[in-house]
């Protein structure tokens, strides 16, 4: 099973064979090293399978594609992050009003993309449709659940779609590097946004 199937599911991954596991580590650790040492943006799995020694059958098999090894380089965090959101502490956790938790998410989004920013812009850029896949169907039904709470008798579905389309990487990155917003005043625009679908 590739790592971007893996993804959107909170939990432990599925078992596999203690060589599969080794093998996994290992081209993960590397394709790890090779990012902090040359940049993000020359991974090449080619160039990971020889790094890690290993047959380059084996990192295709085992990942699809680039996106899917970065979906494997990100993982961890992204477990982290979902398990704050669905039952950590308030008021990302459950605890607080629907309005004060749809905030604290989207805020906490912001932080989870810049915290890996030049992994996720090379997720984007390495597969159109990447940033729909995986955790995105994580992150809209958490939304959908929250704004059913928040707006009942609206279409929670496409407001959760319109609340994480402002918090994407791209723009996100383009909004600091080419508007000169701070992080500060992109999160102040969301809770903005929200305060304005609570009304």
């Amino acid at each position: 099973m590739r790592e971007r199937q893996q993804l959107p599911v909170l939990g432990q991954p599925p078992p596999e064979r203690a060589d599969a596991a080794r093998n996994r580590q290992k081209i993960v650790d590397c394709a790890a090293r090779m990012i902090a040492e040359r940049g993000a943006e020359q991974l090449s799995l080619d160039e990971v399978a020889r790094e890690a020694c290993v047959g380059v059958g084996t990192v295709y098999r085992r990942f699809g594609d680039r996106a899917g090894l970065i979906y494997a380089l990100i993982d961890e965090r992204e477990r982290h992050f979902q398990a704050a959101f669905l039952s950590g502490p308030s008021p990302l956790g459950p605890g607080g009003t629907p309005g004060e938790r749809i905030s604290a998410f989207l805020r906490a989004l912001v932080d989870h993309f810049f915290g890996q920013e030049e992994l996720f812009l090379l997720l984007e850029k390495s597969s159109p449709k990447a940033r729909f896949a995986g955790p995105y169907h994580v992150y809209h039904a958490h939304l959908t659940a929250l704004l059913a709470q928040l707006r009942p008798g609206a279409d929670q579905r496409f407001l959760a779609d319109v609340l994480l389309a402002p918090v994407n990487v791209g723009l996100l990155n383009f909004q600091r590097t080419e508007r000169g917003f701070t992080v500060e005043q992109i999160k102040d625009g969301l809770d903005a946004l929200v305060r304005e679908i609570a009304r």
